[in-house]
């Protein structure tokens, strides 16, 4: 392989159970059940429903990324479905086939998509005209994966670009590669938080029974970058601050 061509190829079990999947998702569809019924594991089936027979009305207002690239309008489905029927370029594509990621534990998803709003958003006229925090809601998910991927965890402290924060190159041959070779996808570490493991899928045959965990609100202050995550509305969890300028 061109991409580490001297390295063994060694596949893993560790990715086989479940991983994070957040993505662009809004909490009312929750609220507007909450008089309807008194358990609240109820709330999904019905959210089911109602993606299942709810016509489609629009597209995300801006184009997300890696671990984010799903419509607003059907969140279950989509944590699954959406990258592979929506390719863009990422980390290990280079846009002509669709890569599903997903995050070890919420955080790790948190930080990803965080590190993509907040470069989108203040690359759009929308940061440039905000006087407010631009306000994003989410949905975690946990999704199963079966397969055994590729693990490049240890290449990676020989070959760094496979970790560099904002060029791809290297990954995206590298995804080419195993993808041709019919390698299902990569085990690896986040660019975003660091020795937290990631997933690169290349094929949706591999990930099913998609569970929501929690519901989540980015808000985005354009003129300092800074990002405040909430898991329930009001109370912040996570606040993020954008890395150093290089």
């Amino acid at each position: 392989m061109a991409a580490g061509k001297d390295a063994e190829l060694r596949v893993t079990r560790d990715s086989q159970g479940d991983w994070h999947r957040n993505i662009v998702s809004l909490r009312k569809s929750v609220e507007l059940f909450a008089d309807l019924i008194d358990d609240p594991r109820d709330i999904d089936v019905l959210v089911r429903h109602e993606m299942a027979v709810k016509q489609a009305y629009q597209e995300p207002a801006i184009i997300q990324r890696p671990f984010e690239d799903a419509a607003n309008y059907d969140a279950i489905a989509a944590a699954i479905r959406w990258p592979f029927e929506h390719p863009c370029h990422s980390r290990y594509s280079s846009g002509s086939y669709g890569v599903w990621y997903g995050a070890a534990s919420i955080e790790t998803s948190v930080r990803e998509t965080v590190h993509h709003f907040r470069r989108n958003t203040l690359a759009s006229a929308i940061a440039a005209q905000s006087t407010k925090p631009i306000v994003q809601e989410r949905r975690v998910h946990l999704i199963h994966c079966n397969a055994l991927l590729v693990d490049v965890r240890a290449r990676t402290r020989k070959e760094p670009q496979l970790l560099h924060p904002e060029d791809y190159s290297y990954c995206q041959t590298l995804g080419r590669e195993l993808r041709e070779a019919g390698m299902p996808g990569v085990l690896t570490y986040s660019a975003r938080q660091a020795k937290s493991e990631v997933v690169a899928v290349f094929t949706p045959t591999v990930l099913s029974e998609p569970r929501t965990v929690c519901y989540l609100t980015y808000k985005l202050f354009a003129d300092s970058g800074k990002v405040i995550v909430e898991r329930s509305p009001g109370r912040t969890a996570w606040e993020l601050e954008p890395p150093p300028t290089r």
